[in-house]
């Protein structure tokens, strides 16, 4: 399955950065798309003390640019013997170059390593976070440590509830779930990884049915927690239809993907359930509307990603519009 044509790979000089590298040269390699890949540089500060007197800021900025151009082109000579590769070094804070990019040339991934060994512990607030947030492409962030294949991949797909999603909203979700089990099935083929997919799910209200405000009987409130149970077994159960449809049947039958309904919170339930698999990927949603009960989204979304100890591809809703936009002239 052809997933991507346009991939941006994103080289920060001082982190270990091959893994990352070599994962988007066979990811290029595979699906014959166009490489570019990118160091970031940020801008001298007026603070900044200057290597000898004399020297202006601009001159210094100028040099950086050419020295990690040149260390660029060191590093990928021995790539391009088998893949045409583009590099370019952006200025500035590196989210923003970095989503300014993916504007100005309509990138389809962004792949990159994370920012430190210890991410999960410097996620909010940092560079990867923000791209997780706002970059409009899908966010790749490969562990450091992740093996060069993944052995068990995990997919979390949600469903809207129909109590509180319009049509529009119930097809975005839809459409979105989609998208994360065709990426997530095409990254198992191509590892020959085992697929793992959760969805977890709430009875809403059932609190409050079991509190003194309603005291409603223990067979009701099971009645109606079965039927909520049952909506969304038959929701997933749809979704694993269509992708039937487009992968072949044949072919997900190869795959015997595992599939995982859980009763529960999403934050708290799919971060336990990467550990319990030993997930090496999480293939995931980031951005949705709010009103949508357990969904994985903003706060939710966080607390996952400060939880889990494996590589994780973050995915858009269609018509995502990032907050990030490019000025006038670029």
């Amino acid at each position: 399955m052809k997933r991507f044509k346009n991939i941006l790979c994103v080289v920060i000089s001082e982190q270990d950065y091959k893994p990352t590298l070599e994962r988007a040269i066979a990811l290029a390699e595979n699906n014959r798309a166009r490489l570019t890949v990118v160091d970031v540089v940020e801008q001298v500060s007026l603070a900044s003390n200057l290597p000898y007197e004399g020297l202006s800021r601009e001159d210094f900025q100028a040099a950086l640019l050419r020295f990690h151009d040149k260390k660029l082109t060191t590093l990928l000579t021995p790539y391009r013997e088998k893949i045409e590769i583009q590099q370019r070094v952006l200025e500035g804070t590196p989210f923003l170059a970095i989503i300014h990019e993916v504007l100005r040339h309509h990138y389809d991934l962004v792949i990159k390593v994370t920012e430190t060994q210890d991410w999960l512990t410097r996620l909010f607030g940092s560079d990867d976070m923000h791209l997780l947030r706002k970059c409009p492409a899908p966010v790749w962030l490969v562990k450091p440590t992740s093996p060069p294949n993944y052995q068990r991949i995990l997919a979390a797909i949600d469903i809207a509830d129909d109590e509180s999603a319009s049509g529009a909203e119930a097809a975005q979700q839809h459409a979105l779930s989609q998208q994360i089990l065709e990426m997530a099935s095409a990254l198992a083929r191509s590892n020959s990884a085992e697929l793992s997919i959760v969805h977890v799910w709430e009875a809403f209200g059932e609190g409050i049915m079991r509190g003194g405000l309603m005291n409603a009987p223990e067979e009701k409130v099971s009645i109606y927690i079965e039927q909520v149970r049952r909506q969304h077994q038959t929701r997933v159960e749809q979704l694993m239809s269509e992708l039937a449809t487009t992968l072949g049947t044949d072919t997900l039958e190869k795959l015997k993907p595992q599939l995982n309904l859980l009763k529960g919170g999403a934050r708290k339930e799919i971060p336990l359930l990467a550990k319990q698999i030993n997930a090496d990927l999480l293939v995931m949603g980031t951005v949705a509307r709010t009103g949508i009960p357990g969904f994985i989204m903003g706060n939710t979304a966080e607390s996952i990603l400060n939880q889990i100890n494996c590589s994780v591809i973050a995915i858009k809703p269609s018509g995502f519009v990032s907050p990030v936009t490019l000025e006038a002239g670029d």
